[in-house]
């Protein structure tokens, strides 16, 4: 299919945009890292732990450059692009470390510059701009739709709708489905109930017990200045493939503000921000997966498999870089390793690389380098064993959070605990099997499930010489040698 006119408008923008990008990054060497992941996944502690480590000196022994000494100093400066809020990172460091609590959740892109001085290997003086730009997950999970009708998305989604766990969950929203005619008049009304009943239904399958990830169109869970306008006010409709939507019909009607959704929110989102990243993070929360049953595992996997798809990926060259912009580097990282004793991380990984394998050969085909790694950003548990009767059961010690239950207890969010949260399966495949591989929440009380992993208030923080607090982690550096320390030779 030929490219129309519109879309040869936005690939000169494109090359317009990544022309001066290049002209800047050639005079001051930059990296545009993104940071992302589903909701709940800890893109605000990673964020706010790293500029912490980098400036206010952690412990990263497998940075390279920050290890050996050859980082002189890295500071924060004003972010380059004025129309994008600033990362709070002052207020997210006073959650951790004065109140407790773990900041709050991306709701919407913001931006950050951190400017890192160092010394080569070969001892020549340099500066690198690392221009972090954090972003919901969800919104990355709304790229494909540039690339779908209106029909085929209705397709899809009702598909999506009509399996288990998700058919329960989606009652109201089908059972309103069967009161619409598509053909019918165009109505303000049954439109406005449709797409409430929609976003429930989306915000239900988002719920703990549930753990879905494959939730597009994302800004129907996070809306900001956008809600209630025309282009958040749709639902699929059970509509044919091949045909064309009568003029002043419901169906035109949905069909014209997806088109909408696509032209106000994803496109812009694509072309200001996402095709100008050079480095990628996708945070990942396999544990609420886990807690939730197969079927949200098999749902994440899915949802992995359309982020990867999502990305430009190939090796950088002159000619991609103004003309394609392509991200070489992505690193996928399943969070709150340290709801896990240190045994069972490398099986937390093979799992994550079970759920990208697929996607990340095409990646790696290409010249694009794609790497897996169990982490913590801030770590809220040690490790201790802890007997029971003549065994010594490795397990971890933490603050549960407020309200958290386990063994029918409820926690009051100040008093420690040791709890044991199993082991995960020595084959990865083994928890892919499909139903009935593992019990989770959505089929079973909370206390009857085999993986049940308690939300954990960040840890009382030790503090260096010169009193400033230090958040211990979970291979941070490791992840930060991988994503920035080619760049700092």
């Amino acid at each position: 299919m030929r490219p129309s006119l519109s879309d040869l408008i936005e690939e000169a923008r494109l090359s317009a945009r990544a022309l001066l990008d290049y002209g800047e990054h050639l005079f001051s060497p930059t990296i545009r890292l993104g940071v992302t992941g589903l909701s709940r996944a800890g893109k605000t502690v990673f964020i706010t732990a790293l500029i912490h480590g980098l400036t206010r000196g952690g412990r990263f022994p497998v940075f390279e450059a920050f290890a050996t000494g050859r980082i002189a100093r890295a500071r924060l400066e004003p972010q380059p692009d004025d129309g994008v809020p600033r990362f709070a990172y002052e207020s997210h460091l006073k959650s951790l470390t004065e109140e407790r609590g773990w900041p709050s959740s991306t709701v919407d892109i913001s931006e950050l510059r951190l400017v890192i001085d160092y010394q080569r290997q070969n001892g020549a003086d340099r500066t690198l701009t690392l221009d972090i730009v954090d972003y919901p997950g969800e919104w990355l999970l709304d790229l494909p739709l540039l690339a779908k009708s209106y029909e085929q998305w209705s397709s899809e989604s009702l598909m999506l709708s009509r399996d288990k766990p998700r058919a329960e969950l989606a009652g109201a929203w089908h059972a309103h489905l069967k009161t619409l005619r598509a053909e019918a008049q165009e109505d303000e009304q049954a439109t406005l109930k449709a797409a409430k009943l929609f976003t429930d239904y989306l915000r239900a399958c988002r719920d703990e017990r549930f753990a879905m990830s494959l939730l597009p169109p994302g800004r129907f869970l996070m809306p900001g200045n956008l809600a209630g306008s025309p282009a958040l006010t749709f639902a699929p409709l059970d509509v044919p493939l091949d045909r064309e939507p009568p003029e002043g019909s419901l169906w035109a009607m949905m069909a014209r503000r997806y088109e909408a959704y696509k032209n106000i929110v994803v496109r812009p989102f694509f072309r200001d921000h996402f095709a100008r990243l050079d480095r990628q993070i996708v945070l990942v929360d396999a544990l609420a997966a886990f807690n939730s049953g197969p079927e949200a595992l098999h749902d994440l996997e899915a949802a992995l498999q359309g982020i990867l798809d999502c990305f430009r990926v190939g090796r950088s060259t002159i000619l991609s870089t103004l003309f394609r912009p392509r991200i070489d580097r992505i690193l996928f990282a399943a969070t709150k390793a340290d709801h896990l004793h240190h045994q069972s991380h490398d099986r937390l990984e093979a799992v994550l690389r079970h759920a990208v394998s697929a996607a990340a050969e095409k990646a790696e085909a290409t010249g694009a380098a794609i790497d897996v790694v169990a982490l913590s950003a801030v770590r809220a548990t040690r490790e201790a064993l802890v007997e029971r009767g003549r065994d010594k059961l490795p397990s971890l010690l933490g603050t549960p959070a407020p309200g958290e239950t386990g063994n029918g207890e409820t926690f009051d969010g100040n008093t420690e605990v040791a709890t044991f949260p199993g082991d995960l399966p020595l084959d990865a495949e083994a928890l892919f099997a499909g139903e009935g591989a593992f019990r989770g929440l959505a089929h079973n009380a909370a206390d009857n499930t085999d993986f049940r992993f308690l939300r954990f208030r960040p840890p009382l923080l030790e503090r260096d010489g010169t009193g400033e607090p230090v958040l211990p982690h979970i291979r941070l550096d490791r992840a930060l040698q991988f994503l920035i320390g080619d760049r700092l030779k």
